[in-house]
């Protein structure tokens, strides 16, 4: 029996293990291979953005201004004469029609002198009456040189002091009609009288005129703004443009709204255009006018003011949603042919029936990202999901 050899089993035990190394990195290789496989990066598809072309309508371009109310007519009633006051006939506040008798200052004394008038009238009337027989009777007996001139001169005189002392008679009695009048108040027009300020039995118009309330028209009644010099300048552009005059301005509609009230529900037109501008403020002074027939607005009520004086057939609107703001100013997302987005720069107007006018920047057929803003940049692929834009109800005027 020949027994083996020890080297050479040695050698034979390392060629083994080279092997099974060889196999164990041939296997973490291929191990390897199959999770690269598994772990190779996809790219999400592009996010899905709505988008909508701008609505293109005709809008109104106004003017907007803060005013106040304040009324056509509002007047001090005076005691006019010395004298009791006797009545009050109206209740504080109430409305009154043009003519009403408000207050009553003691009549009967002013009565009296009326009649006292009237009988020197009358006395005057009956002296002029044989003033005048007696001038007849002088001129025919000097017709007939039965008596002198000077006796016909005398009885001319006479005369002509019987006839002025009846005209100074008639003005007296007018002027004491005219009294007993002012001892009856009444509305020199329409209006709501305010409370009273004196009671009855007080001596009213002894020293002074004695205010006893005021009255206030209410229908229509004014408003009064201001406008700023740009506007001014672009309204004066526009009526240049159109070829109006300043009576035609003042034929220009105004909507006026309370604070409270939703939109512009009070119509009327402007009534008054300062002819200069307010140096400290800039701005000019401007006045409409307002039917007011059910007393909605009350004098001193701060109002809303808009006036029409241009419109754009073919303006460009988008929600406000839509718009974003940087340094540079306001701009919209706008997706290009390609479907990539673009940041646009756009000069924006007023808002007209919940969309916001957009004045330059933009096209007719421009797809404007509405929705989304925040998951989507410049220079981004996207897939545009086309849309329209929800016009909101029309809202009062």
């Amino acid at each position: 029996m020949t027994s083996a050899n020890p080297a050479s089993s040695a050698r034979h035990n390392e060629a083994w293990r080279h092997i099974g190394r060889a196999l164990a990195a041939t296997a973490a290789v291929l191990a390897l291979a199959g999770c690269e496989d598994k772990n190779t990066f996809v790219a999400p598809p592009p996010p899905k953005v709505d988008v909508a072309t701008p609505v293109q309508r005709p809008v109104t371009r106004y003017v907007e201004a803060t005013g106040n109310t304040a009324p056509i007519k509002s007047v001090d009633l005076v005691a006019r004469v010395q004298g009791f006051l006797q009545s009050i006939d109206y209740q504080d506040g109430s409305f009154v029609k043009q003519g009403t008798q408000l207050f009553t200052i003691e009549p009967e004394t002013y009565k009296l002198k009326v009649e006292q008038a009237k009988a020197a009238e009358v006395g005057a009337q009956a002296t002029l009456k044989q003033a005048e027989a007696d001038f007849k009777r002088q001129v025919e007996l000097v017709q007939r040189q039965a008596v002198s001139q000077s006796t016909l001169d005398t009885s001319t005189s006479a005369r002509d002091n019987a006839q002025a002392s009846l005209q100074q008679a008639e003005v007296n009695t007018r002027l004491a009609e005219v009294n007993y009048g002012y001892t009856r108040v009444t509305a020199p027009f329409d209006g709501v009288v305010s409370a009273h300020l004196v009671s009855v039995g007080e001596l009213v118009g002894f020293s002074s005129p004695t205010q006893l309330a005021t009255i206030v028209a209410m229908d229509p009644i004014w408003v009064n703004f201001t406008v700023n010099e740009q506007d001014v300048l672009r309204i004066r552009a526009e009526a240049a443009r159109r070829g109006l005059t300043v009576a035609d301005l003042k034929q220009f509609p105004i909507y006026v709204g309370l604070q409270t009230e939703t939109g512009y529900p009070h119509e009327g037109h402007l009534d008054y255009v300062s002819p200069t501008l307010n140096t400290s403020t800039g701005t000019l002074a401007v006045r409409g006018v307002v039917p007011n027939d059910k007393r909605v607005l009350l004098p001193g009520y701060f109002v809303r003011v808009r006036v029409p004086f241009d419109q754009d057939k073919n303006a460009l609107l988008v929600p406000d949603t839509a718009l974003g703001s940087d340094q540079g100013g306001r701009y919209l997302l706008v997706v290009n042919g390609d479907n990539v987005v673009e940041q646009r720069k756009v000069q924006i107007g007023p808002t007209d029936n919940g969309l916001r006018v957009i004045e330059s920047g933009l096209k007719p057929d421009d797809r404007v990202v509405i929705a989304g803003l925040l998951r989507v940049i410049p220079g981004q692929k996207i897939d545009p999901q086309v849309t329209k834009i929800d016009q909101p109800q029309a809202s009062a005027k």
